[in-house]
Order: structure tokens, then sequence, then C-alpha cells
């Protein structure tokens, strides 16, 4: 790691010669990037410029920049929207496997660029569906997935070799990574060509979502594991998801979402140079995944801010040197938290704000939430509804023509500027917390004398105090409670669902190769007591339809189990 005194000292770039020089290189990295074929007018017919500038730097300019260019607070791309729109990514998984297969083809069939796939809690937590802890979950927040067969059932007539997958799962995602792998193979997809985000992001469970197997030092070995072996197999896979997301969603403030996130960040960067890898070929394997709340202005801030320093300390802290190592790419989800159950078709418009917010900010890709989400999983009209709230500001907002559209206003750059020094002062009370003057030591303390938690139930309870006060509104919650409208049906996940996905299994186990299982489980076991990547042996695992209960419980006599800090 290099010096970081200096950090936010960017003041070359204000002057007129650099200013003219990034305004020439800008203008050769668009004209020579490919642009879609699509009108860049207005409603009324006027011509619309891919950017804009001041006639001359100022003295905010440094840390605004260009498009494309360090510090890339207006965006990664010199294109903007314009090369290529964000990924449509709708979040979904729900009942069995076959079930959640139908509404990926709608979703797909409907315009949908991506899929993300929403696992039950069994599956989640490391359990087999016919575990005595999995009553009454299996299939219920998501899609249960046992084994390789599952995997397989899910992405039937999906393409994997041409469409990019989400799996939003930590605890036992290198595990469900490997089913993910072994459907690809069994659909003679070769592994190089899979591409797609796991999520992998273990500190963010421990802060704030508590979905955890292990304690914190074997998830890192594992995620660890992941990052050798996707770097040397598979060039275009991102094994690691760094989420804000659930970080906001359990009540942390914009400030603490940013600055939380890009520490998990900082820490898996930590990782990956620890085992010796190459930050110019791992930094880009890299993703991010953040809440869009409610507050527009301060959520465009934090995407922008969000850019820039881990931008920065890619360069500075780490040493990155090309462009890619330091792109911030992110996946965002408008705000869960936000929905209200009173008066559900407000949702719709909260969604379609928190959306546009995302989008101004610069977003990658991005699912919206259904309207009926904060009673139940989306019916297929509701996640239609929110397929098509993207679709129409995509399509008919002109949103795509410029390239971050708010750069250079007063409001939004001061809010960029504050969102970024108060993740700063974050960050330096996070390297306080380890006393080595590295982030990982500091995440694990902080997560060890529950520090994080502290912190985010302290800014959930000054909200939630506003909120009761009156100080913060919410309409249909503590104002304009009128309602006229009709009950909202909503889809329920029958029990069925549990007794035949337990059927399923129970046929599996009994028709599977009892003996290649025990093998696999026991090499897979000597290889993590020898220290060694497990990603092989787990696959090997995998191949022979060992369950996913089975591959997290052989490590836990190894590994133990993780129970969080008791704090008042």
């Amino acid at each position: 790691m290099t010096d970081d005194s200096n950090l936010a000292d960017d003041s070359n770039l204000t002057d007129d010669s650099n200013f003219a020089e990034g305004l020439q290189r800008w203008r050769h990295s668009y004209s020579a990037a490919p642009i879609a074929d699509r009108d860049f007018t207005t409603l009324s017919g006027s011509t619309v410029e891919p950017l804009y500038w001041p006639a001359e730097p100022d003295s905010r300019f440094a840390r605004i920049g260009w498009p494309g260019q360090y510090p890339f607070t207006r965006g990664i791309h010199p294109t903007g929207y314009r090369g290529k729109p964000w990924t449509i990514r709708q979040f979904a998984g729900f009942g069995s496997a076959a079930q959640t297969n139908e509404r990926y083809k709608m979703i797909l069939g409907e315009g949908g660029g991506g899929l993300s796939v929403a696992f039950d809690m069994p599956t989640l937590m490391g359990r087999d569906s016919d575990e005595e802890r999995s009553i009454g979950e299996v299939g219920h927040c998501g899609v249960a997935i046992d084994s390789a067969a599952d995997m397989e059932i899910l992405f039937d007539g999906i393409d994997l070799a041409t469409t990019t997958t989400s799996m939003t799962i930590s605890g036992p995602a290198v595990a469900v990574f490997c089913m993910y792998v072994v459907a690809a193979e069994r659909q003679g997809v070769a592994v190089d060509r899979l591409n797609g985000t796991l999520q992998t992001d273990i500190f963010k469970e421990y802060i704030a979502q508590k979905e955890w197997i292990y304690p914190p030092e074997p998830q890192l070995k594992l995620i660890g594991d992941l990052m050798e072996y996707v770097g040397a197999k598979m060039p275009a896979y991102k094994p690691v998801s760094v989420s804000g997301y659930h970080i906001r969603e359990a009540g942390a403030t914009a400030a603490q979402e940013l600055a939380f996130t890009l520490a998990a960040g900082f820490g898996y960067v930590e990782l990956g140079l620890s085992r010796g890898l190459d930050i110019e070929k791992f930094a880009p394997g890299l993703s991010f995944f953040f809440d869009a709340h409610i507050d527009f202005f301060e959520e465009i801030a934090k995407f922008r801010a969000a850019r820039r320093v881990w931008a920065r300390w890619l360069r500075d802290v780490y040493g990155a040197k090309t462009d890619r190592a330091q792109w911030l790419r992110f996946h965002t989800q408008t705000a869960g938290v936000s929905l209200t159950a009173q008066q559900p078709e407000n949702n719709i418009v909260r969604t379609a704000v928190e959306a546009m917010a995302a989008v101004l900010g610069g977003t990658n890709s991005l699912h919206t939430n259904a309207l009926d989400e904060v009673l139940a999983l989306p019916s297929a009209k509701a996640a239609q509804i929110a397929l098509r709230t993207q679709q129409v500001i995509a399509e008919e907002t002109g949103v795509l023509n410029v390239a971050d559209p708010l750069g250079g206003s007063w409001y939004v750059e001061a809010l960029t500027d504050q969102l970024e020094a108060e993740a700063e002062a974050i960050f330096a009370r996070i390297r306080e917390l380890g006393g080595d003057s590295t982030i990982t030591s500091g995440l694990l303390r902080g997560i060890e004398n529950g520090w994080f938690i502290g912190e985010i139930a302290d800014s959930a309870f000054t909200y939630q105090l506003e909120l009761e006060r009156g100080a913060k509104r919410v309409v249909g919650v503590n104002t304009l409670t009128g309602d006229i409208g009709e009950t909202l049906p909503i889809m329920r996940v029958s029990h069925e669902v549990e007794t035949q996905q337990r059927d399923v299994l129970a046929k599996r186990r009994a028709n599977r190769d009892g003996a290649a299982v025990a093998a696999a489980l026991q090499r897979l076991l000597d290889a993590a007591t020898r220290g060694e990547n497990l990603v092989e042996p787990m696959l090997a695992a995998v191949r022979v339809e060992t369950t996913l209960g089975e591959l997290c419980q052989v490590l836990r006599p190894l590994w133990g189990d993780y129970h969080e800090p008791v704090r008042f």
C-alpha cells in the first residue's frame, strides 16, 4: 500500500491546461466508443449534446472531472448511457426452481436484460429443505436450492452462456456458485463463458443482514479461494458484490452505507493482495450493490461520491494504475424499507423516484421493487409494473441522452463532497479500531465488539423518533392517511412447495451414488484441513449431487459456527 496522507489533493487537475487536455481526451474517447443508434433530441426536437461542462474550470472541477476519466465522479464510461444503457436486472425467486424458472422467462421475454436470483432462508443459511430448522421457510422468501439438480431446473431453457446472472447469497455462496457452474456444465457451457455476479460479501452479513455460517476468518478463506479460481478460469465473472443495500435497509444513513460498503470493498482488496493476486486483474472483478432510497438528491450524490472515493483509494492507497482497476461498478435496488403497507399503490411512485435517482447517479444495473413487496413476494402483475417502471424511464424521459446531467449542480456537488467527507471520517474510525492501519483489522474488530451494529441501531432509532414526531413524513403512514383503495391481492406460496421439495430431495438422495458423495465430502474436508483452495473439491462434490446442507455441515467441525456478540 502507498501513502494516503494526501488523498483529496487533486489540485493539479484544475488549471487551464489540464482542463483542456481532459476535454480533448474525453472527446477522443467518446468519438472512439460505440454509440447506440437512437434519437438524441428532446421531446420538442432540440438536439442534445452528450455532455455539458463549464466554459472554464473552477475550483470544483478537479473533483468533478470528465466521464470515463479519473476520479470518475461523472461515470466510468465517456459515453454515459449513450453507449450502453444500464442493465435491467430484476431480482426474483420464490417457491420451487420450476416456478421461479417461469418468472425468469417472463422477465427476459418482457425485456429484462439479466437475472438476479433470490434464495429462500434455508438456502441462504446453508440448510437443506428437509432439515428441522427449515420447516415453514422453504420457498417463502426466495427459491429453494438443495443441489445442482435444482439449479439445472432453475435455468432450464435459459442459455447461461449469454444470460448474465447475479446471485444474492453470502454464507454458503461458494457452494451455490459451484452448483451454478455445474448447471452450466450440464448445459454444455464452458466455464470461461459464464458472466455474472456472486454476492459473497460476508462482511455485510456480520454487520447487517445476519446470514452467516462460519466465523469471519474461514469465510474470508472461502472468498479468497473463489477470487483465485475465478481469476484463473472465468475472466468475465465477478466473484464478489460488495453490498451496502442490506446495511441501508437495516437503518444506516447514506454516509454509513457509503462508508461501510466501501470499507468492506477495501477489505476484499486487502484479501486479494494477501493472496498475491494482481490488483490490476482482480479489482475489476469486485462490484458493488447499493440502495436507492427516497431522498432523491442525497442518493445521486452518494453514487457519485462512491465512484470518486473508490478510485482514489484504489490508486493512492492500494496502488492500482489502470482505469479498469479503479472503476467502481455497481448495481442498485430501490429501497424496500421505503415501501409501505398503507396505500401500497404509492409504492409505484416511490420506486420510480428511487430508480430515477439511481439512473442519474450512473448505476450500471438496476432492480425496481414491486408495489406489493412490503406484503409478500411480488405477483406477476406487480413484477411487470416494476419492470415497466425502468423501461419508461429508459425509453421516454431522455435520461439516456446526457452523461451525468446534474454534474456541476451546486446542490448535488455540495452533497457529493459532504458525503465523501463523512465517509472519510468513518474510514479513519475503522482504522483506529483495528490499530494496524489496515481496513480489514478494523472491520473484524468492529464486528467482534458490535461497533457496526451499534452505529446502525443508533441511526435507525434517530430516524424512528423523527418519524413518530412527524418531523419526517411518509404519505399514508403519518400524513395523508385517508385511503379509498381496495385491498391489494397478494401472492402466497403454498405449503405444498415445501412438502414437494422435501419429497424430491428424498428421492434424489436415494438415487444418487452415496459412496461417491461420502468420498467427495471427505476429500473436501481433507483439503480444508490442509488449507488448500476448496473450489475444485467442492465442484467435484456438487457433480455427484451432494446437497448444500451436506457441503456446509462437513466443514462445521473444523471451522465452527459463528455467534454474534450481545450488545445493549
